[in-house]
């Protein structure tokens, strides 16, 4: 599949294995995938999110996937469900940072020791990528690019979707500015 990637796509995994390795991370994830689109200021993704406005509010998304990651990668909608059967997720994650440290329901490593080989790929990145290989397909499209990411991530449920969709970034918007016109959601 790699081998149908453009530059610009290969290069948001590259920097997506970069974001995961800079938080000693035992695999890449959605969120390290997102935070390698927001770092590309070339692309059709990176053109997308400009004309978006999520150019300038970059900052505000990094923060929302950090918080999101502190709760051990849950969407606020996942918090705000659990809360709904009496479990308070901040009251949890205080708690488990009180005794383990800040971010300790991360998932990130952070613990010293030193990650050796290459990174994986979680199940929710390579969900994410495969996503964007059959958007490609449905599009007609010949190779994966990053812009096919980018759409991947409006589409799949958790954090990194549910932040881009607060930021105004969904399917359809994302859509609208690359190609110019509505179309029905991929599925």
């Amino acid at each position: 599949m790699f081998e149908r990637f453009t530059k610009d796509a290969r290069a948001v995994v590259v920097g997506a294995v970069e974001h995961a390795e800079g938080v000693d991370a035992g695999a890449v994830d959605a969120g390290h995938l997102l935070l390698a689109l927001l770092d590309r200021e070339a692309g059709r993704a990176a053109f997308a999110l400009a004309a978006l406005g999520l150019a300038e509010r970059g900052d505000a998304v990094r923060e929302a996937l950090g918080e999101a990651r502190r709760r051990a990668g849950l969407s606020q909608a996942d918090a705000e469900a659990l809360a709904g059967l009496g479990i308070d997720v901040s009251e949890i994650v205080s708690r488990v940072e009180e005794v383990h440290g800040v971010g300790a329901m991360s998932g990130d490593r952070k613990s010293g020791g030193r990650w050796s080989g290459r990174r994986s790929f979680g199940r929710d990145a390579k969900e994410i990528l495969e996503k964007a290989l059959r958007i490609a397909v449905a599009r007609r499209d010949r190779h994966i690019g990053d812009e096919h990411i980018l759409l991947a991530l409006t589409v799949r449920p958790g954090a990194p979707g549910e932040v881009l969709a607060d930021h105004g970034v969904t399917y359809e918007s994302v859509v609208r500015v690359l190609y110019g016109g509505g179309e029905a959601k991929a599925g």
